[in-house]
């Protein structure tokens, strides 16, 4: 049984005729009709009754019909699935970043190669796949994702549901797959000779924060969100007189006397201390994300395994 017969046999029943189908074909109707009779004494049954001018199905005939449209479909799967394959030989994948993102975690979480250079071992393996990079809060990627602008992500949330909706700065998480990179608290930094360098050794309660002008990214970003709802759980409110998109710039303001960074823990600095945060300990995660709603194309694809096997999680 060859896929050829199964196709001329399933033509010729969808129209009714060897003539016509045998045009649709581009073959002879002689050797259209010489296939399906071989088809048939492979069966050991007639598949069409030929005793009238319209050519029907017969008993067998309309039993066998699905499975060689089945066996088609399948076949024709197979060839778009391999074409999809060959198609990573050239493609552009659309990466949203949200701001400051290097996926390297802190010296205490382990160590694992930064994005730039994930991207770049990619690279070396599908050198005809390039990409667009695109820095911007959260919220805006996640839009930007379901809306197809976007391919994947690099976003940060909260670690408590984020993204519900309601959140302040969030839009929804539905039909967005995540996968989480690495998760991090929050700490507070600040001068030297900020007043809160003088509070007692020990974690700092975020209640301490109140009164203090702070030093934050904008919202629609996983650290802000984070932020106000630890404030919100401590029951105390804070003001962010100042903003900066990525978390080395937060700190850079934190010592010039801007006012109290939070983020996660940058590692030792000339002119700053450095105070962990507990009741509650704020959390944010870095994760990938993209669109459930629709078959990623293959270079996306390709991207999406590659980063997830070098960026496990926690």
């Amino acid at each position: 049984m060859e896929l050829r017969q199964l196709q001329y046999f399933v033509t010729v029943a969808q129209h009714g005729s060897f003539t016509r189908a045998a045009e649709l074909l581009h073959l002879s109707q002689p050797g259209v009709s010489a296939q399906i009779r071989q088809l048939e004494r492979e069966l050991g049954h007639p598949l069409l009754d030929r005793s009238s001018r319209t050519v029907r199905l017969t008993r067998v005939g309309e039993a066998v019909l699905p499975h060689a449209q089945a066996a088609l479909a399948a076949a024709a799967a197979a060839r778009q699935t391999a074409q999809e394959f060959g198609g990573l030989r050239r493609g552009h994948v659309r990466l949203g970043m949200v701001a400051g993102a290097a996926l390297t975690p802190p010296p205490a979480l382990g160590t694992f190669p930064g994005l730039a250079t994930t991207l770049a071992s990619f690279r070396q393996e599908h050198p005809g796949i390039d990409f667009s990079l695109a820095e911007d809060t959260t919220a805006r990627m996640l839009a930007a994702l379901r809306e197809g602008r976007l391919d994947l992500a690099v976003i940060g949330l909260p670690t408590a549901e984020g993204g519900r909706e309601g959140d302040d700065g969030w839009t929804a998480l539905a039909g967005l797959a995540l996968h989480t990179v690495l998760e991090v608290p929050l700490v507070a930094v600040c001068p030297e000779d900020h007043p809160l360098t003088a509070a007692p050794d020990g974690p700092l309660p975020v209640a301490a924060l109140a009164g203090h002008a702070l030093v934050g990214t904008p919202r629609g970003t996983g650290l802000r969100t984070a932020l106000e709802r630890a404030l919100a759980e401590a029951g105390v409110s804070a003001t962010v007189a100042v903003e900066a998109a990525a978390p080395p710039q937060l700190a850079e303001l934190a010592v010039h006397g801007l006012g109290v960074a939070v983020l996660p823990d940058p590692g030792p600095a000339p002119g700053l201390r450095i105070r962990r945060l507990t009741d509650p300990v704020p959390r944010v995660r870095i994760t990938l994300a993209w669109p459930t709603g629709r078959r990623p194309a293959p270079p996306t694809a390709a991207l999406l395994d590659h980063l997830r096997a070098t960026y496990p999680g926690p």
